[in-house]
């Protein structure tokens, strides 16, 4: 089987804080090990333990900036006063290699990567309903009133674009959630398109 007839889906995810999305990105990783979460570049400085290319591929501001310059980030955005971004060639080496690459980004960079890549599966992650967001922002006891509220305002932010994805899957219970999320995967990689290499391995013959 050649390499381009074996390649791996790029996945953009994403969903409001609060929705799951570390949970189900855990779970999910852990049952299919044809599938890996895109590693971001960052100018920010490695934390303690950090290693490079593992949490995040660690750049100078300069080399950022030449990377965008050569158009070398599928997307990027400033979060106070450091660069986060999408190693175009680290996602498309992996892809080539077979292997789905998850982008967990924000709703906005995840239109820019819908705008500028031809072939992609996109899917937003919901929560069961907004109260219930509300409730999981709640319970995690480390949020002040203003920032529960501004998250929620995020919230609806996000979902009211959420019809621009191509699949919406409900974290009503993290199990299904996962399933769903694994079945699309399964299904769009046996799109006809992406998969005549199986009409090859046959090697029939049309009839005359």
């Amino acid at each position: 089987m050649a390499i381009d007839d074996a390649r791996g889906l790029l996945i953009v995810f994403s969903g409001p804080s609060g929705c799951g999305k570390g949970t189900i990105m855990e779970r999910l990783l852990a049952a299919r090990d044809d599938t890996m979460l895109s590693v971001s570049v960052t100018t920010r400085a490695p934390r303690p333990g950090d290693v490079d290319g593992v949490q995040y591929f660690f750049r100078t501001h300069e080399q950022v900036e030449q990377m965008i310059r050569e158009d070398a980030l599928l997307e990027y955005a400033q979060y106070n006063g450091n660069y986060y971004g999408t190693p175009r060639a680290a996602v498309e080496e992996q892809l080539a290699a077979g292997r789905n690459v998850i982008l967990e980004i924000e709703v906005q960079g995840a239109l820019k990567v819908m705008s500028r890549v031809a072939d992609y599966v996109s899917i937003f992650l919901l929560p069961p309903s907004m109260e219930e967001l509300e409730r999981r922002l709640r319970g995690r006891g480390t949020e002040t009133e203003e920032s529960v509220q501004n998250r929620l305002a995020a919230a609806c932010e996000e979902v009211a674009q959420a019809d621009k994805y191509q699949y919406l899957v409900r974290n009503d219970e993290v199990d299904a959630a996962v399933q769903r999320i694994s079945t699309i995967i399964d299904a769009e990689k046996m799109r006809c398109d992406r998969s005549k290499y199986i009409l090859e391995d046959l090697n029939y013959a049309e009839p005359h």
